[in-house]
């Protein structure tokens, strides 16, 4: 399983959503299902899925599918 499908996966189940919806143009509240919980609930699951600690500023920022790589690459996350 590469990283992106470890990525899109996390994503999915996290937010309760089909795979295929997880794409990097995908960006919070723009769907009912990545609301503020789930954006929680989402951070915590790629913690762990990648083994990394994001900042509090990384989870304010990470605001949409291309930008969660962009944060998970500054944890040598390659995609």
């Amino acid at each position: 399983m590469t990283n992106t499908d470890r990525l899109v996966a996390t994503f999915a189940s996290s937010l309760n959503i089909e795979a295929s919806q997880v794409v990097d143009g995908l960006e919070y509240n723009t769907i009912p299902q990545w609301d503020s919980v789930a954006h929680m609930v989402l951070v915590a699951a790629l913690e762990k899925e990648f083994d990394v600690m994001l900042d509090m500023d990384d989870i304010i920022e990470m605001s949409s599918v291309k930008i969660a790589k962009d944060i998970l690459a500054k944890h040598d996350v390659v995609f």
